[in-house]
């Protein structure tokens, strides 16, 4: 079995520095790469891009980054659409675009579910982040993404599908939208920052007439009368349940420290993440 490359992309260590997306663009916008890419336009084009998600309320909110570009997919839509041998599949994994045979097939572009296939105006070409195939088959051992990433958010791996899967299950990894079923090499650690909703609060006890922050206490999510998720509240007495399906309904939550708790409180999980306040234990 042949080593291909993938690319695993993790959301909690996206900070927006946007390197990723102008080490692409320095790297394509003028530069032509025979049988890898054209050059990139100056504008419109986002072949790596970043999605920004925030989730919560004051004082519990948060703002999650996300890069997203061509997944070159094993069961690619666009290929499927492309004419000619307008697009190739390699040994390694990587899609490239031909950009001499992919003129006027502006059907690419629509065929790509995630929006990663741009059309260039000019050119009369579809085109897409192509993995760096061009650096990598000139000794590079990494794509430029991964290169200019000040905070280790891409791992570039080479290596066999099977222990790539192995990966996948040991470090939780996804896929974006797996019902497309196109079988993406981009992999996302971390995803539900970006997809699932939480459930947040600060709790506070009442100690000799002052309330404190209640550090240490207990906090169980339960769904039907079975436990989902629990949480232990933090120094400032704050807590957050994560990893929540958006729309998932009723819930029932469940506060206690020692002796003292609060009645079960009814907690719906709709669109977007909860901060359920104050919570005063008795």
């Amino acid at each position: 079995m042949s080593n291909k490359w993938n690319l695993i992309v993790d959301v909690a260590r996206c900070d927006n520095c946007r390197n990723c997306f102008l080490a692409t663009k320095d790297e394509h916008i003028g530069n032509d790469f025979p049988g890898y890419a054209a050059s990139q336009p100056q504008k419109k084009h986002s072949w790596v891009d970043i999605k920004h998600k925030e989730r919560g309320h004051y004082p519990i909110v948060e703002a999650n980054f996300m890069p997203v570009m061509c997944n070159h997919c094993d069961d690619a839509p666009c290929m499927k659409v492309a004419k000619d041998g307008a697009i190739t599949k390699r040994a390694d994994g990587i899609i490239i675009i031909d950009p001499e045979k992919s003129k006027g097939q502006k059907a690419i572009v629509d065929a790509c579910p995630y929006g990663a296939v741009y059309w260039n105006e000019e050119k009369q070409i579809p085109q897409a982040w192509i993995f760096d195939a061009h650096l990598l088959d000139d000794g590079w051992t990494k794509p430029r993404v991964e290169q200019s990433c000040p905070t280790s958010v891409f791992r570039s791996l080479k290596i066999d599908d099977a222990e790539m899967q192995r990966i996948k299950e040991q470090e939780g990894l996804e896929v974006l939208n797996p019902e497309y079923e196109s079988k993406p090499r981009v992999y996302y650690k971390n995803l539900h920052m970006m997809s699932a909703c939480f459930v947040g609060g600060s709790v506070v006890i009442d100690i000799d007439g002052v309330e404190e922050c209640a550090e240490g206490a207990e906090v169980v999510l339960k769904q039907n009368g079975t436990e989902v998720a629990r949480a232990t509240t933090d120094v400032f007495g704050e807590f957050k349940i994560d990893k929540l399906e958006p729309q998932s309904g009723s819930y029932e939550l469940q506060v206690s420290s020692g002796s003292a708790n609060i009645p079960v409180m009814d907690v719906s999980v709709g669109a977007d993440s909860l901060y359920l306040g104050v919570i005063k234990l008795a």
